[in-house]
């Protein structure tokens, strides 16, 4: 797998930097599409490492070239791919966008999320929820700030995901969001599932899930990447993330 076409699902914040994952074109029996995560050899993707030769950073939806030398599995982390970024930069083909981009996403639900939320056989998936609701949250004097999701899916219990309080949102477009909702003045944001559709005025939302790296013992749940229908507009400030 050297050369691939990669459609981005996910551009989310690390403390050591930040990840990213998305479907190769190669099909597969359970997510549709190949799931992949470009790593480096000895270190944390830096934004640097997304940004083309133009200087324009990778967004969700971008379909990109990547070089992806070998796989380099990590359970379960086993979509793990080594990435040449240095000599190889991203190169944008195209943008998913309107109808195309809603077909994608409604035809590539995984088929077994609870290999990953339970199981945790493995580390990515698509999912569309019955219901979502979100919190945005920030410590005005130690400047933390936390995006969080909690979701129902259908014959899919994971206590925190079902929980009011719900897991971490990494995704970096949607922690932008949450910060222009907050504003100035406010310090906490929760929206029910009526109210944070009505806010995006969405027709379907999409969640891209991942576990974390091994930390205190366990794989955390993490919300990688929000979808929605149609789509939404956020300004990322990339000094502030």
């Amino acid at each position: 797998m050297p050369i691939q076409e990669v459609l981005v699902l996910a551009m989310t914040y690390m403390r050591s930097g930040i990840c990213t994952a998305g479907f190769t074109t190669q099909p597969d029996p359970v997510s549709g599409l190949r799931w992949v995560r470009p790593v480096k050899e000895h270190s944390n993707l830096r934004l640097a490492d997304m940004t083309d030769a133009a200087g324009r950073v990778v967004q969700c939806d971008d379909v990109v070239e990547l070089e992806l030398s070998k796989p380099r599995p990590d359970p379960p982390h086993t979509e793990d791919w080594i990435a040449d970024c240095i000599y190889h930069r991203p190169r944008l083909l195209r943008r998913l966008e309107g109808d195309k981009r809603t077909e994608c996403l409604a035809t590539h639900l995984d088929r077994a999320p609870e290999d990953v939320l339970l199981r945790e056989t493995r580390s990515l998936c698509l999912i569309r929820p019955d219901l979502v609701w979100a919190r945005f949250e920030r410590n005005g004097d130690q400047g933390d700030y936390q995006a969080r999701i909690g979701f129902q899916l259908l014959g899919l219990q994971h206590e925190r995901a079902n929980s009011l309080r719900g897991v971490p949102v990494t995704d970096l477009k949607w922690r932008a969001l949450g910060r222009a909702w907050l504003g100035k003045d406010r310090d906490t944001l929760d929206l029910s599932a009526i109210e944070l559709v009505e806010r995006l005025q969405a027709r379907h939302l999409y969640l891209a899930l991942g576990l974390s790296r091994g930390y205190q013992g366990e794989y955390w749940l993490l919300v990688i990447g929000v979808h929605v229908v149609p789509d939404y507009t956020a300004t990322i400030d990339y000094k502030k993330l």
